[in-house]
């Protein structure tokens, strides 16, 4: 059996490709740091799985990652660890670089040194962002598109993006960059846009609340559904050379159609009157829109998302009506 080892296994990819991995009979190893508390929401139904196992390192410690990687002895790495919040990264940009930036670089050496000390070969994927491009040169945006970054999230991504192709160029490291445009899935953290609303809407259909506040609603995204995505990662890993690609739905939606569409799961077409926007949510340097060309994916990798916007949207507050009313005990 294959062993792959997943850094940032407790979020939302990192849990759906363990997922993955499990249904194609791999043996999976999930980092997490070492914490007092353990978030595993997404992961708990994942414990007691016989050939699942978590393992604790931190993007920050060279040592402990190569711990992880002699505990593990796994064939492929995925790298989704990140300080994942864009918003934040003006508030910490140290420690985003130092997690989504140096991080990167740590496991490459990490990785480079047990591949030495072993023998053995290990393939590495690397979580890149559409969040790279920024405000946009191209669009669509596709693997040949000059990077502008406007956050210091992105930045830090771009960092570890050209660090990803320099170890494969200087050592010969099978190592891939994944470009993921927007995507999300019932797993988003609370704090993310996309699941602000749907669990918003969710909120004000069962009279828990009766607003959202949000920051920038003409902001345009290209999203998927991460399922899809984590497939996509898979592939990269299976060819027979590393190479970085984009994956996208090539279509950018705003958050005034997310909007229209979670409310209208609800029986509300005049949402706006729900909806307030405050300016703390505003980003310091907008990105207004990101879409994404994957037809480099498609034709080399077979992938196409299988997913449409309406039906992400649909399932996202379908989810968060369950899980609240589940929450109150089934008594709404």
């Amino acid at each position: 059996m294959k062993k792959a080892l997943i850094t940032g296994v407790n979020g939302m990819d990192g849990s759906h490709l363990a997922d993955l991995l499990l249904e194609k009979n791999y043996i999976v190893y999930g980092m997490e740091r070492r914490s007092s508390v353990k978030n595993r929401t997404n992961t708990g139904h994942l414990e007691h799985k016989e050939h699942f196992h978590f393992l604790t390192a931190d993007m920050t410690d060279q040592n402990s990652l190569y711990r992880a990687l002699r505990d593990s002895e796994p064939d492929e790495v995925y790298n989704l660890a990140a300080q994942s919040f864009v918003g934040s990264s003006w508030n910490i940009p140290m420690q985003t670089s130092d997690v989504n930036g140096l991080g990167v670089l740590r496991m490459l050496e990490a990785i480079r040194e047990y591949e030495h000390d072993t023998g053995r070969k290990v393939k590495f994927y690397q979580a890149s962002t559409s969040e790279m491009f920024g405000q946009m040169v191209e669009n669509p945006s596709s693997e040949t598109t000059p990077f502008y970054p406007r956050s210091p999230y992105g930045v830090a991504k771009l960092y570890s993006y050209w660090m990803v192709k320099n170890y494969r160029e200087s050592y010969g490291m099978f190592a891939c960059n994944g470009i993921l445009f927007n995507h999300e899935s019932e797993r988003r953290g609370i704090e993310f846009v996309t699941r602000k609303i749907s669990d918003g809407v969710a909120k004000i259909h069962l009279d828990l609340s009766d607003k959202i506040t949000l920051g920038n609603l003409d902001a345009k995204r290209d999203w998927g559904y991460a399922p899809d995505y984590v497939e996509g990662m898979w592939l990269m890993m299976q060819q027979d050379e590393p190479d970085d690609y984009v994956l996208a739905t090539g279509e950018s939606h705003s958050i005034r159609d997310f909007l229209e569409i979670a409310f209208d799961e609800i029986g509300i077409s005049d949402w706006e009157q729900y909806v307030g926007q405050d300016p703390r949510f505003f980003r310091p340097a907008e990105v207004e829109v990101l879409r994404g060309d994957a037809t480099k994916a498609k034709e080399k990798l077979g992938w196409t998302p299988k997913t449409s916007f309406e039906a992400l949207v649909r399932k996202m507050v379908r989810s968060d009506l369950a899980l609240i009313q589940k929450q109150l005990g089934g008594r709404l």
